[in-house]
């Protein structure tokens, strides 16, 4: 089912949204772009005349109820942002006298889903790789089931509108939707649109392709490498892995980051380039510093040549050309993770040439999607993020998505 088909009128519609959002000491929300994201989904409810109830996620809090991860404390935000009241209910799992209580145009958001461990349904207190835990975990499956059960019942249907947790088989994201039949289950507005950001990168190529891998470590985005080493025309491998490259083309590396188990996989990457005729762009030069700060000494070194006691902090003049170069002739454009410590400003400058180039290419008619919450970060200190494609909520679903995996959470509600 479509949600833009979808009537709500006289329903109830329990919304899964990602409302993970960033707080200050004070509780207060520092960032609310996954708030403004949702509304789209959340107005049509409402403005059909259904009734809302939303339920979220905060951080990570193990199974046990943490206040500083209470959702009570952005209902001001969502109540602002929507135009209605949402009132609250203080227990997710016990929630069904408000539910039965919402009348149509109203909403109401639920406490943190994951204040239960059912929520993820991973056995708590017990040591992996164990009997316990293998009687742990069963028993937690069942418990996962009738938590999802208990959600489902609040409502007479489901949008599935986070992104951010598709990538996980949790309670409400892939195992509720098994109490709704398939016209009664859908994607939200934001899940469509990430969904069809993710085919027009991979499964509806223009080209030339060219895909930006920034990050500390080759380990965390092998898979993904791999994956678009069968897809890409230009790969531009950036930020800390650089060294670990480096150092397995028989260069000096100094201090800077580099994965010594992992130089024959960094020579492995290189090698299927080749067989795949894979324009392999790594950085030649860099900025290095004597210390890990803003403030610290720097010098520009051959990234094969950094002197002991100095460390890559930012790709170089010439590399930056370079990954200009391979963007901007580019149709298509994947962005994930910065070309350096782009946190600190004296180290920004790799990263805002890839941001800058990245504009440019769409300005020229290419289709950019910019994922991950430091790519995202980035695109947003430069100021740039009106001038790509677009912009994904999801860091982990993006990227498996992008490794070529099926996220249980669209899944859930395709099959």
């Amino acid at each position: 089912m479509k949600i833009k088909d979808f009537n709500f009128a006289g329903k109830k519609a329990i919304v899964r949204v990602d409302f993970n959002v960033p707080l200050d000491e004070n509780g207060n929300v520092t960032d609310d772009t996954r708030i403004r994201g949702a509304l789209p989904t959340l107005k049509k409810v409402l403005e059909d005349g259904g009734a809302l109830i939303m339920m979220s996620h905060m951080g990570k809090p193990k199974g046990k109820v943490n206040m500083k991860l209470s959702l009570s404390q952005i209902v001001p935000n969502v109540s602002k942002a929507l135009g209605v009241e949402v009132k609250f209910a203080k227990d997710c799992a016990n929630a069904s006298e408000e539910a039965a209580a919402l009348k149509c145009g109203e909403a109401l958001l639920l406490e943190n889903l994951r204040f239960y461990p059912e929520e993820e349904g991973k056995p708590v207190g017990v040591e992996k790789g164990t009997p316990e835990f293998d009687a742990a975990k069963k028993e937690m499956k069942g418990r996962q089931q009738e938590f999802a059960k208990k959600l489902a019942s609040y409502a007479d249907c489901y949008v599935m509108d986070a992104f951010g947790t598709a990538h996980r088989k949790h309670a409400s994201t892939a195992v509720i939707d098994e109490y709704f039949d398939k016209d009664s289950k859908m994607l939200g507005f934001l899940m469509e649109k990430e969904v069809n950001a993710v085919d027009a990168v991979l499964g509806n190529i223009k080209r030339p392709f060219t895909a930006i891998m920034g990050g500390s470590k080759v380990s965390t985005k092998i898979g993904i490498i791999e994956n678009l080493l069968t897809k890409v025309d230009n790969l531009i491998l950036c930020g800390g892995m650089t060294y670990t490259f480096a150092k397995a083309l028989g260069g000096n590396v100094g201090k800077s980051i580099c994965e010594l188990d992992k130089l024959d996989v960094a020579l492995d990457v290189i090698k299927k380039a080749k067989e795949n005729n894979v324009n392999l762009v790594l950085g030649t030069d860099s900025v290095c510093a004597d210390d890990f700060k803003n403030d610290a000494n720097t010098q520009i070194c051959p990234s094969g040549a950094i002197p002991e006691g100095w460390e890559g902090m930012d790709a170089g003049p010439d590399t930056r050309v370079a990954f200009a170069n391979a963007i901007k002739g580019a149709k298509t454009i994947l962005w994930n993770g910065p070309a350096g410590v782009f946190e600190f400003d004296n180290f920004t400058g790799g990263s805002k040439a890839i941001a800058e180039a990245v504009a440019e290419a769409t300005k020229n008619g290419a289709f950019s999607l910019i994922g991950g919450g430091d790519s995202v970060a980035c695109i947003n200190k430069f100021g740039l993020a009106d001038q790509v494609s677009y912009i994904s909520t999801g860091g982990g679903a993006l990227l498996e998505a992008i490794e070529g995996k099926v996220l249980p959470g669209v899944e859930a509600i395709e099959k």
